[in-house]
């Protein structure tokens, strides 16, 4: 791997939690749709990635689970947001919205002023 691409592959890890987390904050969501949007959004991230950081996730208390019974198959596990969760996916927003700015000035090139 060369050096961007590592540094690519670290920039994608680092905004995953926040993106799984900001998926989850609009309704109760089964992993494969999880990895399908992340995938339409072309962050790719496979179920060897995605399920360890959904129980890391859940053990932090950020987001809980419920089973429901399939018709094609053994139950799914359905996940959403705790108020824990949502209260940390507001403060990562802001923290976000924060770097993005940050970055944003930091990378400008300067204007020069006549």
């Amino acid at each position: 791997m060369s050096n961007l691409e590592n540094t690519q592959a670290q920039m994608r890890r680092g905004v995953l939690e926040f993106c799984i987390l900001s998926i989850l904050s609009h309704r109760e969501v089964y992993p494969s749709d999880i990895i399908a949007k992340m995938k339409d959004a072309k962050l790719i991230v496979v179920e060897g990635t995605l399920y360890p950081l959904l129980t890391r996730l859940k053990n932090a208390g950020l987001l809980t689970y419920r089973w429901e019974e399939s018709k094609s198959g053994p139950p799914r596990k359905y996940y959403s947001l705790t108020p824990l969760g949502e209260k940390f996916l507001e403060e990562l927003r802001m923290t976000w919205n924060e770097l993005v700015e940050a970055v944003d000035q930091t990378t400008k090139k300067t204007q020069t002023h006549e």
